[in-house]
């Protein structure tokens, strides 16, 4: 999850067109027809167990902190493609899993660059390559679908990227931030996978680049797998692996932006432990992938557990302080909504409340809460 100051940056420059605005009810009162996930078995396929094994490969020190176009990042870019592979996911990058994203090298930072032409005219040791991984669950339906995604990339180690040290530990594996959604994930390509075939397409997305920018996320909306006005949902899922007494401690999850559209309240209608976001003042809303896509008119949340811990971006967020109990309810939750996304009616924002293509974003009902 990007910091406040990094958001606000993204959002100052952010240029991308509302691609399909899906507008209509004008306040939340009104719920959707009930959709009951019919697949349960389906959500327990999720094991403490698989939960435990993923986390730990990708939160390892041999992952460098997954920075963005570093090796690490590319060892652990690999790990989710096999795992994509292993769940029968279709290849949807542009080499097998991969979706290659250019990126300009400043003193070893990665910026965004348009094109790979572009990336061309840049000296030799100025060009970067980072990937996101993309794998699809097809659907019935030839013209919807939905992306489930999360950011496997995190801040490095101190002697690349932007990791600050904690006494010795010079790596910021990043644990919460975002290996524990990446793994969610993965373990959702797994359990949908193993059930009956979905209505609508889902495409599975690990970005890159969500700390230095939603780089990842906005190349892939540029260069969708499938047609962003086939898209109906995004649901990611951001910092998952410690309770949050304030959404109703272990096994239960917030939704960001749930006032917005009416994917709260599909949850809430088959009694998902999914609550509303009660930290509206920290604009977490904006401060995730999801909100470059909810720009292009897509309704489009994060589910999080993230309780303001004070490891948030440090390189004491380690595999050692995650509840992977706590974690596995949440993962069997975001399957049943994303069953629910998948095979019921699609959501749509409430009038007035889908945010803009550009500009600052005003925040619904804000006071401060910790």
């Amino acid at each position: 999850m990007r910091s406040v100051r990094a958001a606000a940056i993204v959002a100052a420059c952010c240029a991308t067109a509302c691609a399909h605005p899906r507008s209509a009810s004008s306040s939340p009162s009104p719920s959707p027809q009930p959709y009951i996930a019919t697949a349960s078995a389906v959500a327990r396929t999720v094991t403490q167990a698989s939960v435990r094994t993923e986390l730990s490969v990708l939160a390892a020190d041999s992952m460098e902190g997954r920075f963005t176009a570093s090796p690490g990042g590319a060892r652990a870019a690999k790990y989710i493609a096999e795992q994509f592979q292993a769940a029968g996911l279709r290849p949807a990058g542009d080499s097998g899993y991969f979706q290659r994203v250019p990126v300009a090298l400043t003193n070893g930072m990665p910026r965004s660059v348009p094109s790979f032409d572009a990336l061309d005219t840049l000296p030799p040791e100025r060009r970067g390559l980072a990937v996101n991984v993309v794998g699809i669950l097809p659907g019935t339906l030839a013209d919807s679908a939905i992306v489930v995604d999360a950011h496997y990339d995190h801040l490095g180690t101190v002697a690349r990227g932007r990791c600050r040290a904690m006494g010795a530990d010079s790596i910021c594996n990043g644990a919460d931030d975002d290996a524990s959604g990446t793994v969610a994930v993965m373990e959702i390509a797994r359990a949908m996978a193993s059930g009956p075939k979905p209505r609508r397409t889902v495409v599975f997305v690990a970005t890159t680049g969500e700390e230095v920018g939603l780089i990842g996320t906005r190349w892939y909306i540029a260069h969708p797998a499938v047609p962003l006005d086939h898209m109906v949902a995004n649901l990611e899922i951001e910092m998952i692996d410690r309770p949050d007494s304030l959404a109703g401690g272990p096994g239960h999850a917030w939704l960001t932006g749930y006032e917005r559209s009416t994917m709260g309240a599909m949850f809430a209608s088959a009694g998902l432990p999914i609550e509303p976001d009660k930290r509206p003042c920290q604009g977490f809303f904006e401060r995730s992938d999801n909100i470059a896509f909810a720009r292009a008119g897509i309704p489009a949340h994060t589910l999080s557990t993230f309780d303001l811990h004070a490891d948030y971006h440090h390189a004491n967020d380690e595999m050692s302080l995650a509840n992977i109990p706590h974690m596995t309810g949440v993962i069997r939750a975001a399957v049943s909504a994303v069953e629910m996304l998948a095979n019921g009616p699609a959501p749509h924002w409430y009038e007035g409340k889908q945010p803009p293509a550009t500009g600052r974003m005003i925040r619904p009902n804000c006071r401060a809460t910790r």
